[in-house]
C-alpha cells in the first residue's frame, strides 16, 4: 500500500501562518496536520504502508526531512516529488507518477478525519465522503440503488447529493489512475483552466471501474484560521491524551482547564489556560486568560485575554494590566 499526499499549495487562506511554514506542517496539539493525516490513514489500512510520497513546492531541506520522518514513523519509505506550477488536483497527483502503482491512497493534506471502517482492498476504488448541509460548496458524488457511485458533480448549483468528497481516495490499481492522469496531461484536458481529478474519476467510472463511497464519522477541514481553530478543538475533544501536561512544564498560581495540550519547557504563571488550548515548546504565559486557541513554540504572552485564536512561533504579545476602582452603574471600555 502506498500513500500519495499532494501538499504543494501556498496556503494563502491561512496567512500569515503559512508565510514561514507550509500549512500541512502547522502543529495542532503536538502533531502537525500532515502527521495526523498519515496516522489516521495508517489506522484504517489493513495492509502495511510501504511508501509515502509527498508532492511539495520548494519548501526546503528542513521541511523535507520532517516529512521523511513522518513517513518513517509509520514504517514507510518516504519519497519527495515537486509540483512547480499549480495546475490542478490531477496535475498534483500526476507529479508523483513513478509512485502510482499497486494499491494507492491519495490524500490531500488539508483534511483530517475520524473513521471506524477499514479499507477493503478488494474494492476497485473507495472515495471518502461526508454528508454536508451546503453541498453547493463542494464536489459531491451521486449513488445508485446499490450504493455504487454513479457520478461526480463539482459544486452543483442545484441539489443532486449531499455526499461531499473530502479529499481522500483509494485505488486498487495505481497504474489505472496514472494512465487516466497522463491522458489528461497529454491531451491538455482542463476544466476552469486546471487539470481536475474529478475528470479522471469520471473517465474511469465510464470505463467500468466501480467506485464505492465510504462515509467518515467526522470530517475536519484546515482551510483557514477559523476552521482550523474549530478543527483543533475537535482534535482535543477526541484525543484521549488531550489533557497532557508535559513533565518539564512549570505551572505557578494558575488554572489549566482541560482539554489542553501543554508541551515541554512551557512556563505558565498567574494565568487561566483552557479549555481547548495547545501551547508549544518553550512558550511563556503570564497574567493572561487563554481559551480555544493554538499557541506555537517559543512565544511570550503577558497580560492578554485571548480566545478563538492562532498565535505562531517566536511571537511576543504584551497587554496592559489596570489597577481600577469602578463604582456601580458605570460602563468602561478599555482599548
Amino acid at each position: 500500500m502506498k500513500i500519495i499526499i499532494p501538499m504543494a499549495g501556498m496556503g494563502t487562506r491561512m496567512r500569515p501562518h503559512t508565510l514561514t511554514v507550509p500549512k500541512p506542517l502547522i502543529t495542532l496539539a503536538g502533531k502537525t496536520i500532515v502527521q495526523r493525516l498519515v496516522e489516521g490513514i495508517a489506522q484504517i489500512c489493513e495492509e502495511p504502508i510501504d511508501e509515502i510520497a509527498f508532492v511539495i513546492g520548494n519548501f526546503g531541506e528542513k521541511v523535507e526531512n520532517e516529512l521523511c520522518n513522518i513517513a518513517r514513523g509509520v514504517g514507510a519509505e518516504p519519497k519527495i516529488y515537486y509540483q512547480k506550477e499549480a495546475l490542478g488536483t490531477a496535475h498534483a497527483i500526476w507529479c508523483a507518477a513513478p509512485s502510482l502503482n499497486d494499491k494507492v491512497v491519495v490524500a490531500f493534506a488539508d483534511t483530517l478525519f475520524f473513521a471506524d471502517f477499514k479499507i477493503s482492498a478488494d474494492a476497485d476504488s473507495i472515495i471518502w465522503v461526508q454528508k454536508v448541509e451546503h453541498p453547493e460548496a463542494y464536489g459531491v458524488v451521486t449513488t445508485d440503488a446499490n450504493g455504487v457511485i454513479s457520478g461526480f458533480e463539482e459544486k452543483p448549483k442545484t441539489f443532486v447529493s449531499d455526499l461531499a468528497i473530502i479529499g481522500i481516495y483509494y485505488f486498487k490499481s495505481g497504474e489505472t489512475l496514472r494512465g487516466e492522469l497522463q491522458y489528461l496531461i497529454d491531451n491538455n484536458i482542463r476544466k476552469s483552466g486546471e487539470f481536475q481529478l474529478t475528470t479522471a474519476l469520471e473517465n474511469m467510472r465510464a470505463k467500468g471501474l466501480k467506485f464505492v463511497p465510504a462515509q467518515v464519522e467526522e470530517w475536519l477541514d484546515c482551510g483557514n484560521k477559523n476552521i482550523t481553530v474549530a478543527t483543533h478543538q475537535r482534535v482535543l475533544a477526541r484525543d484521549k491524551k488531550s489533557e497532557l501536561l508535559a513533565k518539564s512544564a512549570e505551572v505557578e498560581n494558575s488554572t489549566i482547564i482541560p482539554p489542553c495540550h501543554i508541551e515541554d519547557d512551557v512556563k505558565i504563571k498567574n494565568s487561566v489556560v483552557g479549555p481547548y488550548v495547545s501551547v508549544g515548546k518553550g512558550t511563556t504565559i503570564c497574567g493572561s486568560v487563554i481559551c480555544n486557541s493554538v499557541i506555537q513554540e517559543a512565544t511570550a504572552i503577558e497580560n492578554m485575554n485571548i480566545h478563538d485564536s492562532m498565535v505562531g512561533s517566536h511571537v511576543k504579545l504584551s497587554g496592559k494590566q489596570y489597577d481600577l476602582s469602578i463604582g456601580d452603574y458605570n460602563t468602561l471600555e478599555l482599548k
